[in-house]
């Protein structure tokens, strides 16, 4: 049984209870979702990619990283094609958020106060910050008052001259970017053997026009279920990426939690879910 692994379900819980009873050491929430990323990548995209940036930050600031939630909110034609489309798995709003209020008090009862929860589906935004809400709100009746919650979305990291590197023909947003350049360059470079670019469907960017319709018109959606083309993708790419983003996200949550633990020796292995 790993000592050194920054994966808290790997730890029995006498260790467990070791580092995070005295709330100094904080909590990385994976949260992600199934859901298609095209012809050539697998549907869990949205799962092995937060876990990865939370693995690698935890080991920075001295972290754990919990389990991740493996559903997210249902998918938005305009971010990743619809939820209409094959193998798409989602929560309804109510039972994302039920169960992320749940999980937080349970941390909380452990001793945990220092919480990141690291989205990798855009669609579950909203619906992770009314989990926080209740939770906090919950915790505040049974007299929890110090718990601290930081928020974030890998991408987010990405600032302008990164974008310049990665599109110098241009950028369509993020909006487009559901299995496109960003996602497939990463996995490229953390998941090569799961990525099959020759099977990537070279189109333009969706067009949709500034409304919603519901039921969806999945003629709007791209029939590969990408939003933008991916055969700009490269494992190189992927690697600024990583080292953008986790640099960014390790900066942000040192100053949220300056007074977390230091980190230990962590295991080198393979990121959980690989």
């Amino acid at each position: 049984m790993p000592d050194n692994t920054v994966f808290a379900a790997e730890l029995a819980w006498p260790d467990y209870h070791g580092k995070v009873r005295d709330g100094a050491v904080p909590i990385l929430l994976p949260i992600g979702s199934m859901e298609q990323h095209g012809h050539h990548m697998p549907m869990h995209v949205d799962v092995l990619l937060p876990v990865e940036f939370a693995r690698r930050v935890a080991s920075e600031i001295g972290a754990l990283v919990a389990p991740p939630f493996t559903y997210g909110y249902k998918s938005h034609q305009k971010s990743g094609g619809g939820n209409h489309l094959p193998g798409t798995t989602s929560l309804d709003g109510a039972t994302l958020v039920s169960a992320l209020r749940d999980v937080i008090k349970e941390f909380a009862r452990h001793g945990v106060r220092r919480m990141c929860l690291v989205n990798g589906h855009f669609e579950n935004s909203w619906f992770i910050i009314e989990g926080i809400d209740l939770a906090l709100r919950e915790l505040r009746w049974d007299g929890i008052d110090d718990m601290k919650i930081v928020v974030l979305s890998y991408w987010d990291f990405v600032d302008k001259a990164t974008i310049a590197r990665l599109y110098p023909d241009g950028f369509t947003g993020w909006d487009l970017e559901h299995g496109g350049v960003l996602e497939t360059s990463l996995m490229l470079a953390l998941y090569p053997h799961l990525v099959h670019l020759d099977r990537a469907v070279d189109h333009p960017p969706a067009e949709f026009p500034p409304y919603d319709v519901y039921p969806p018109r999945r003629e709007w959606t791209p029939a590969s279920g990408t939003l933008s083309s991916p055969k700009q993708s490269s494992r190189e790419k992927g690697e600024i990426l990583l080292d953008v983003c986790v640099a960014g996200i390790v900066r942000a949550l040192r100053d949220e939690f300056p007074d977390a633990a230091k980190p230990v020796a962590t295991s080198e292995s393979a990121p959980a879910g690989a």
